[in-house]
């Protein structure tokens, strides 16, 4: 079959426990396919992937500029664990070793993958040539400006790499030497102007030249601890691996949105990491709410979607009381949430001489899980679904 892989004329990079973390770390920009030798989907994408390879590499001939590599999924279980992979065949970007959260998932041609590399590899910070564009910016956005004595400094190329990975985040823009200096008074400068035209600019206080400082402050910036869930961006967010508590609500009411963040933001913060907390338009959703026997009319609705159930959260006005969204969390990490909603109340829950119900019915079944999927990819889960 004329389209089947053939290792001989391979230019691409194969990735194992021994050298994957060697190879990314030292890459710019590295675009890994993550395939097994069963599915056909990776059979037809292997050439493709391979002749895009080969274009980009006349443009990038440095081989730590752009690297394309592949993951035998089968031959590799650990690591396709690690990244969470979860379908055949899976494109993901990673960036001086940091996988980025976002996949490719654009159109599976040559053109289509060397263009997605060429923008990749293009500046994502704007450069400043008068300090009034900073008052005309899009105050809807999040916006990083960084002010720097000169270009060709460590305290830019860290800057740099934070914009390279955060910049579908957050918007970049950068101003340099004279026209910087009012800005400098205490020397380069980072600072965050947040969404709202009189919310106030936030300071980056930490070393310039410390990443891994500079990367957690600005994502903290760009990425907000309550996300809008999309039809866009459902299958990313699944991709992260964390189940979601999920406000429903409806698009105009604002109210029920600060409160969840609020309590979020108060009871939750240690949870981060653990959970996505998330945000859906009542509208848009109905069938994850048909799932948990709702409707826009009953919105808001808080639930959790673990990827095998939803459960809902008794009551939105209980929002507010001092650590009940917490332990609605906590009971979902214990397994207490499945027990129940199998077996009924654990005996510690029931009332003296209450009977412990036995639900007959199973929890309603997640409905984010299988979010845009898509007729070009394998999805192991939907076979497991299947079987």
């Amino acid at each position: 079959v004329s389209w089947l892989f053939s290792p001989a004329r391979s230019e691409i990079t194969s990735l194992d426990s021994g050298n994957i973390d060697d190879i990314l770390n030292n890459a710019d920009v590295a675009l890994v396919n993550f395939y097994a030798d069963w599915c056909r989907f990776s059979q037809m994408l292997h050439p493709i992937f391979e002749e895009a390879s080969n274009v980009i590499k006349e443009e990038y001939p440095d081989k730590n500029q752009v690297v394309f590599a592949r993951v035998d999924c089968d031959q590799h279980s650990d690591i396709a664990q690690r990244y969470r992979i979860s379908k055949y065949p899976t494109l993901k970007l990673f960036r001086n070793g940091m996988m980025m959260k976002r996949e490719y998932r654009g159109q599976r041609s040559v053109t289509a993958i060397a263009d997605y590399i060429r923008q990749q590899k293009s500046n994502p910070i704007r450069e400043v040539q008068d300090l009034e564009e900073i008052s005309s910016l899009d105050r809807s956005r999040r916006n990083i400006i960084g002010y720097f004595e000169q270009k060709d400094s460590d305290n830019y190329r860290t800057f740099e790499r934070v914009a390279n990975i955060l910049h579908d985040d957050c918007v970049f823009l950068s101003a340099f030497g004279a026209i910087s200096k009012a800005e400098r008074f205490s020397g380069d400068n980072v600072i965050y102007k947040p969404p709202g035209e009189n919310a106030p600019d936030m300071v980056y206080l930490g070393s310039l030249t410390n990443f891994d400082l500079i990367y957690a402050w600005t994502q903290d910036k760009c990425v907000p601890l309550v996300r809008e869930i999309t039809f866009e961006n459902g299958e990313e967010l699944t991709e992260e691996g964390l189940p979601f508590l999920i406000l429903f609500h409806m698009k105009d009411d604002l109210e029920s949105l600060e409160k969840f963040q609020q309590e979020v933001a108060r009871q939750l913060i240690g949870e981060k990491g653990t959970i996505n907390f998330l945000h859906a338009d009542c509208d848009k959703f109905r069938h994850p709410l048909l799932h948990i026997q709702k409707t826009p009319a009953d919105c808001p609705v808080i639930a959790i979607d673990s990827f095998r159930h939803m459960y809902v959260f008794p009551d939105f006005s209980d929002l507010s009381v001092p650590g009940k969204l917490k332990q609605f969390v906590l009971d979902l990490h214990s397994g207490k949430l499945h027990r129940e909603f199998h077996h009924g109340p654990d005996p510690t829950d029931v009332a003296p001489g209450q009977p412990i119900q036995d639900l007959a019915s199973s929890p309603p079944e997640s409905s984010f899980q299988k979010l845009a999927p898509s007729e070009h990819r394998y999805t192991l889960l939907r076979e497991k679904d299947e079987l």
